[in-house]
């Protein structure tokens, strides 16, 4: 774990600025909140709002980022301020906590704009129980809120915007349908019937926190799609907490709420969170963990009986969880993992016809913006086919096959790479063979994604001298190979239905 964390390659330092900009960007929407004269809750509220802001905003251009994080205050200060005025109707308030996490989670049908939005929407209701504010506190947070999300805008969108330099890769949506075929309609129930259950136990468990067990539902359905999916989250959410409840013990508890050694400690979380999320969500949790604690030590709340109760409402959460994808309307893994793969498997085509239509000498083809695209395809296939290759997973057959399809996928994508490399220098020369060669590219793809891989064999080649014309022969090969892992020959597809 520790090596997948800090070994993981890191292009262009991107995950470095984010969680640098991050810290920036928290840390000065803090600053604007005390200057402000806002209490401490203000501060907190502001600085958890900020962070959203820096977090979940995925948008594909800047300029769309800049109208999603616009309209955070919209969608989040209507709940902000239902959470504060209901506080002291438990009836009212937890039926509006179990709407306002299902219309979050069936948001993400519109998008990373929906998906943004319903976060920051279920997380001010969160914040509300965190601090248990009550409708006196609602203009003191709802203004650190606003002033906030415009700290962190200003960060984002003027001090230090990368993306300017960049070419943002789109983040791909789960896969569509119609009503309850529809992902998102189907995870919106799953959420709503496991978050009434965190709910109900969670009081059981504690009347004060209840809501971290439906927080800790709520994030496991973020950003999986399938059941396998959901599960592995569910197991790595546990785990990073246990880890961070101890780490807390050992170094949150004994500062007591001091402030100066606790603010360092938070930007050391808020950066941990920021630069693990993309790699690992277990770290990820064990930052979140940490940070909490941190914030009710200075809150003043902090003792080994509050993180013994964390730890019990997270394990609530994650059984809500658990439940729900098994026994409402579940979504299988294969459907999912196909469906990536597939997506996957055209972008692969797609990059190679824009290389080859550059190297013929169309200055308008772009392959490096597909390039971008498949890596993030890939990294959704990486973690729909996570459950297969847990080491928990006892099916050891398809284990194989899924880890070997997701190595050769990476052979395609290394390829791919390499082929827009000679691309997109400017002396390379057009091969009259290249477009043969895209054209069994082509010929591959759709035997593999339309299900007739039973016609696809290898074809031997000999070495080629021409640096395109060698990745375009590797990447035959590995498509070739991908028939066999992705359908056995009886048909049976990579994973059980």
């Amino acid at each position: 774990m520790l090596k997948r964390v800090f070994v993981a390659p890191d292009p262009g330092r991107v995950r470095l600025r984010f969680a640098a900009r991050a810290v920036l960007g928290i840390g000065l929407a803090v600053v604007v909140c005390g200057l402000a004269g806002h209490s401490l809750a203000g501060a907190v509220t502001g600085g958890l709002a900020a962070l959203l802001a820096l977090f979940t905003v995925t948008d594909t251009t800047v300029r769309r980022q800049a109208v999603t994080t616009a309209l955070l205050p919209v969608a989040g200060l209507p709940v902000l301020a239902a959470a504060a005025l209901l506080h002291d109707d438990p009836l009212a308030r937890d039926l509006t906590f179990l709407a306002v996490t299902g219309a979050g989670v069936y948001a993400r049908r519109w998008g990373p704009r929906g998906h943004s939005l319903g976060v920051f929407a279920f997380m001010m209701f969160f914040v509300a129980q965190f601090l248990h504010a009550t409708g006196g506190r609602l203009p003191e947070l709802a203004a650190a809120v606003v002033l906030s999300v415009l700290t962190a805008a200003a960060v984002r969108f003027g001090l230090w915007c990368y993306e300017r330099r960049l070419s943002p890769a789109p983040v791909p949506a789960p896969p569509g349908g119609r009503g309850l075929a529809r992902i998102t309609t189907r995870q919106a129930v799953q959420a709503t019937a496991g978050a009434g259950f965190a709910l109900l136990v969670g009081q059981l468990v504690s009347g004060d926190r209840w809501y971290w067990a439906v927080g800790a539902t709520w994030w496991i359905f973020v950003n999986t799609t399938s059941r396998g999916e959901t599960l592995v989250r569910g197991f790595r959410r546990v785990l990073g907490t246990v880890i961070g409840v101890g780490l807390g013990l050992l170094v949150a508890a004994p500062l007591h709420g001091a402030g100066v050694p606790t603010a360092a400690l938070v930007a050391v979380c808020v950066f941990g969170i920021f630069y693990t999320a993309a790699v690992s969500y277990t770290w990820m949790m064990l930052w979140v963990t940490l940070l909490a604690e941190l914030l009710y030590g200075l809150l003043g709340v902090l003792s080994p009986g509050l993180l013994t109760v964390r730890l019990a409402e997270t394990g609530v959460g994650a059984l809500g969880a658990v439940l729900a994808v098994l026994f409402v309307l579940p979504v299988t893994t294969h459907a999912v993992t196909d469906a990536w793969i597939q997506r996957a498997l055209r972008c692969v085509h797609a990059c190679t016809a824009e290389a080859a239509a550059r190297l013929a000498g169309d200055s308008a083809a772009d392959p490096g913006a597909r390039v971008a695209e498949l890596e993030q395809l890939l990294g959704r296939v990486r973690l729909s086919v996570a459950p297969l290759v847990h080491p928990l997973n006892p099916m050891l057959g398809r284990k194989a096959r899924a880890r070997r399809v997701l190595d050769l996928l990476d052979d395609c994508a290394r390829e791919i790479r390499g082929l827009v490399a000679v691309a997109a220098d400017p002396e390379a020369s057009h091969d009259a063979r290249l477009a043969a060669a895209c054209w069994r590219v082509q010929a591959a793809v759709e035997a593999l994604t339309e299900g007739g891989t039973e016609h696809l064999e290898l074809t031997d080649h000999p070495t080629a001298a021409e640096p395109a014309l060698a990745h375009l022969h590797g990447l035959e090969r590995a498509l070739a190979e991908l028939a066999h892992p992705l359908r056995t020959p009886s048909g049976s597809p990579l994973v059980g239905a």
